[in-house]
């Protein structure tokens, strides 16, 4: 019998994942290769369809990356040079260079300590004429807080520009992200809740022309017959990668349901384990839908690298998503933020760290992680009775 705690439990695990639905993934794929219809087409047309009703939206618009999302929906909101993107410090890299590859400023507002998310009270301050959008992010699965946010934008006639890269099936009092603004930009890179088998991404929006017109950019500007009546980009979504995310959107709930479910188990197990003082669990704010995308507690005191050290040498995953704000990225010198700008997201930056919340752990796999913490911080809780009988008895 293998000792279970001699076994890596990695970061996520999309062999798991795919073992469960392998044959219709290459049924999928079987389909759009019997087919040869390899980029746009039915498949994309269909996946559209179902992401728009799945998130209550009038249109979607599949393209070629997350990236391209935000891009192609600022191309649409005529944001360029000499225009200003109000986001967040705290985030992936691509939310600020999609804004600077457009020629436009990103201006970065803090974050709040809880949610880790836009600080939407600062956000009006950092408000200039200049200023064509707000891109909020709704970090890790969780929702900005959206109606203040939508106030802003409605007295100073501004955009929003959801990054919901981390968030589809998360929801503010009942309705989905990437309804919750004028457009909604989605990654389906692998590791996100609904990743395809590469790059991928999607558009969502309830206006008319601004759909017609991110169809028209991503073609190339394209209106049919080779008729370009502006500059767009090559940023059109294969078939293939559609087909596979037709049967994941199939099962998203309910991994969503399991990963909430794991963010629960986890903040019991750190409380079992006496590590509520030293270890800060993830924020759900009222009234919304966590999908966890990430279950990113912070490690206070200055230990988080001596934890995440710990982990990483006894092979259980785990991740720092952000180890440094974008303000003090070096390609943004030119920005002129200084340290000590953002203070909630410097420390941020210095305490997070994330833990493992595939759909597919096991109840034992996530005690191992908290136990490996409660190791790393040298604390008495592991006195404590296993709660899941499967490891009690091996090793500590």
């Amino acid at each position: 019998m293998v000792d279970q705690s001699l076994v890596p439990v990695p970061f996520t695990d999309l062999v798991a994942q795919h073992h469960n639905i392998a044959d219709r993934i290459l049924a999928a794929s079987q389909r759009v290769f019997e087919s040869q219809a390899f980029i746009l087409g039915e498949e994309v047309a269909a996946l559209e369809r179902e992401i728009a009703e799945y998130c209550g939206a009038k249109h979607a618009i599949g393209c070629a990356s997350g990236t391209d999302a935000l891009i192609l929906s600022m191309m649409a909101l005529d944001i360029g040079p000499g225009a200003e993107v109000i986001t967040s410090p705290f985030t992936f890299f691509a939310t600020a260079s999609a804004i600077h590859r457009l020629g436009a400023r990103p201006v970065f507002v803090d974050i709040e300590p809880g949610s880790y998310n836009l600080d939407v009270a600062q956000v009006e301050v950092a408000v200039t004429p200049k200023t064509k959008a707000i891109m909020p992010v709704h970090l890790f699965g969780q929702t900005v807080e959206m109606e203040s946010l939508r106030s802003i934008a409605k007295a100073h006639g501004l955009s929003i520009v959801e990054d919901a890269y981390q968030a589809i099936g998360a929801q503010y009092f009942g309705r989905h992200a990437g309804v919750l603004g004028d457009v909604g930009c989605f990654s389906f890179f692998p590791t996100k809740n609904l990743g395809g088998a590469g790059d991928g991404g999607m558009i969502t929006t309830d206006k008319d022309e601004l759909a017609a017109r991110i169809r028209r950019l991503r073609v190339h500007g394209d209106i049919g017959g080779y008729e370009h009546v502006e500059i767009g980009l090559n940023s059109r979504l294969d078939a293939l990668q559609a087909a596979i995310l037709r049967v994941k959107l199939e099962e998203l709930d309910a991994w969503t349901d399991g990963r909430i479910q794991n963010a629960a188990r986890y903040d019991r197990l750190i409380q079992h384990y006496g590590l509520a003082d030293a270890v800060e669990v993830p924020v759900v704010l009222p009234n919304r839908r966590h999908v966890f995308n990430q279950y990113s507690v912070r490690v206070t005191g200055g230990r988080r690298d001596q934890v995440l050290q710990s982990l990483r040498a006894d092979k259980l995953g785990c991740a720092v998503y952000y180890p440094k704000p974008l303000h003090l990225q070096t390609c943004f010198d030119s920005l002129g933020y200084q340290a000590g700008d953002f203070p909630v997201s410097e420390a941020t930056s210095q305490e997070v760290l994330s833990l493992p919340i595939f759909a597919e752990i096991t109840a034992q796999q996530q005690e191992r992680v908290v136990r490996g913490m409660a190791r790393a911080l040298g604390n008495t809780g592991l006195n404590q009775s296993p709660l899941f009988p499967e490891i009690r008895g091996q090793a500590a």
